[in-house]
């Protein structure tokens, strides 16, 4: 592929995408909407139509490839595969994250545990909320969702940031770093060690459709997934809410708009920027003909501030009318299952530091910038408040 037909594609650099993406996303949704970018050895979409008509079509743009930067980590899994195939690993594990088994198992535990976590840092006067109330709550979250109650929270947290890592390094080029290789065979020694013990796990077994090496993969795509987009994400509010006085001004006064404020950072930065698809065949995409095999990365950040779509995009709104039209979970039969889990964490740790963290606020200097070419949030979320 060369690139004069997409000057624009052609210019960007991992770094530009790494730091602050959005205007380049913009120019490229405006001008080449489906555009070859050499950096990426692949065509980026970033219009919404367009962006979901690729995700619904997993005929003509599938994620069962060997590239698949996830699958070369931990091997094929429900994220990896497509037609009947990624129904049997997808399939059994379904139950605990639909909506209304999230209402009634989990909503109430969530947020009695984004409680305890902010009741533990309350006298503290200042914290980190992404390593002392985001990440934790994420862990805690997926241990109870997966029944890895008999598995160490602290084990579990080393192993998913040695597979968000690997993940990472695939997915920028770079070959399969040893992290990741550890991190998931010291995973699938522990899960497979509890699969008599787990309630949900021994389900899966006894289901009969997947193999135990199977189940294991897909426990890592869903620890992988829960952990990483919802703690991204709750930090994501934090440094939206503190960075806008304004805004955490009528979300404190009105504790209704938390799911909004939730819902509009989704929005407005996606903690997982892009998913990928490779091309089954020849295809004619939005000006641009993509020959059979090529890598079609969708860019959910480019989709989410679609003018086309959302009024004065780049705008945090908690009034925005069709919130619900963002792509954040994706679309189609990859869409995201823990849909509704991920957005009852958020909310119960923004409402639970909103009420019990009084004048909360940043830190002098604590602004960190939300960075990522894959996976955006920022480093830290350096905050402080009154002690009673």
């Amino acid at each position: 592929m060369t690139s004069p037909r997409f000057p624009i594609g052609a210019s960007i650099t991992l770094e530009a995408l790494s730091t602050d993406p959005h205007p380049h996303l913009a120019r490229l949704r405006a001008e080449e909407p489906v555009s070859w970018l050499p950096v990426l050895h692949g065509w980026l979409v970033t219009g919404r139509d367009l962006a979901v008509a690729v995700m619904r079509d997993a005929k003509v743009f599938t994620v069962d490839d060997p590239r698949f930067s996830t699958g070369q980590v931990i091997g094929p899994s429900m994220l990896s595969l497509d037609g009947p195939e990624h129904h049997r690993h997808r399939d059994p594990f379904g139950d605990p994250f639909r909506a209304v088994n999230v209402r009634d198992s989990m909503s109430a535990w969530v947020h009695q545990r984004a409680d305890h976590l902010v009741d533990g840092l309350a006298s503290l006067g200042s914290a980190d909320l992404r390593a002392a109330l985001a990440t934790p709550l994420a862990i805690d979250v997926m241990m109870r969702a997966l029944d890895l109650s008999g598995v160490d929270a602290t084990e579990l947290l080393g192993w998913y940031k040695g597979i968000v890592a690997a993940v990472h390094a695939v997915t920028e080029g770079d070959p399969l770093p040893e992290v990741g290789t550890i991190a998931y065979r010291d995973l699938h020694a522990a899960v497979s060690a509890s699969l008599t013990e787990s309630n949900l796990l021994a389900s899966v077994l006894d289901h009969g459709g997947l193999s135990v090496k199977e189940i294991v993969s897909n426990v890592a795509v869903l620890l992988f997934g829960g952990v990483v987009t919802s703690e991204s994400t709750t930090a994501l509010v934090f440094s939206y809410l503190l960075g806008q006085p304004g805004i955490l001004a009528e979300v404190k006064a009105d504790r209704s708009l938390v799911a909004a404020a939730v819902e509009e950072t989704l929005r407005l930065e996606p903690s997982a920027t892009v998913v990928d698809r490779y091309a089954t065949g020849s295809v004619a995409l939005g000006g641009a003909v993509i020959a059979a095999g090529d890598l079609v990365r969708v860019s959910l950040a480019g989709a989410n501030r679609d003018p086309a779509t959302f009024a004065d995009p780049d705008q945090f709104d908690l009034h925005r009318p069709n919130l619900g039209q963002h792509v954040t979970f994706a679309r189609g039969p990859h869409a995201c299952l823990g849909i509704h889990l991920a957005r009852l964490e958020s909310i119960a740790a923004v409402t639970a530091a909103l009420e019990r963290l009084d004048g909360l606020r940043y830190q002098p200097g604590g602004i960190d910038p939300v960075r990522g070419l894959v996976f955006r949030a920022p480093e830290t979320v350096r905050a402080e408040w009154s002690i009673p």
